[in-house]
């Protein structure tokens, strides 16, 4: 019988690629050191300097995984904290996340949240999250103390069923790019900001189209929309987009 889990987990984004990363690492140094065995003898000048390139491009492998793992593990947490701090939640406010997930957001947004409710939607993809599934994110809900202010419905992210005008908060992280069609990415911007009540805020957190994100938010009519730039999580630029309506 499985242990029963005490702790949240939100999940590894991208799994297959992380494993992909590991595997290629450790296939790659193998073969380095196969082609070094084997040739060590005959040639031991040639064969210790492909063991070198072999090795060095198993560690970027082993680097990339490894820094993909970290931001998973750590520094995602770290970010909602931050950008979630930022908007100053006062506690009474209706938020919805899109692209929930296994509830990063959504319960980030609760802890901050006394009379408030947070509202997370997905179409809960295990490809683009480890473990993804909404009996998960309740159960992270349940562990974090906040079972009671959240709740998780799945809805296509580019036609929500929510009605205009219906939320305080909209936020979105790491979830848009999945959408495959620029298309598609901009009608679920412009569904977030559909639902956002005037004086509400909006934030976008993602690893591409950012840009894109804020043309589609000027377009709508958004007020001080901010881009701005938070490192390189998953070895790739992570942006976020700020944007109030009025």
């Amino acid at each position: 019988m499985a242990a029963e889990k005490t702790q949240p987990d939100y999940g590894l984004d991208a799994p297959m690629l992380v494993k992909r990363m590991f595997t290629r690492a450790g296939w790659t140094i193998a073969i380095g050191v196969a082609v070094f065995l084997i040739n060590r003898n005959e040639n031991p000048g040639p064969s210790a300097t492909l063991l070198g390139v072999f090795c060095a491009i198993g560690a970027i492998f082993l680097a990339i995984g490894g820094t993909m793992l970290w931001s998973s593990r750590v520094g995602k947490l770290q970010l909602r904290d931050k950008l979630l701090d930022s908007l100053g939640l006062k506690g009474e406010e209706k938020v919805l996340d899109l692209g929930c997930g296994l509830g990063l957001m959504t319960i980030g947004a609760a802890k901050r949240l006394k009379t408030g409710k947070a509202t997370g939607v997905d179409q809960w993809s295990a490809e683009v999250l480890s473990g993804n599934s909404s009996d998960a994110a309740k159960l992270n809900a349940k562990l974090e103390g906040v079972g009671d202010r959240v709740r998780f419905e799945t809805s296509d992210l580019r036609k929500l069923v929510y009605p205009e005008k219906s939320y305080d908060v909209a936020v979105s992280a790491l979830a848009i790019h999945n959408i495959g069609d620029r298309e598609g990415r901009d009608r679920a911007v412009r569904e977030m900001w559909r639902v956002l009540k005037p004086g509400g805020r909006l934030m976008i957190l993602d690893i591409f189209h950012v840009g894109e994100y804020a043309s589609v938010l000027r377009e709508a009519g958004a007020q001080d929309v901010t881009v701005a730039s938070h490192g390189f999580l998953w070895c790739l630029p992570t942006k976020s987009v700020v944007a109030a309506k009025q």
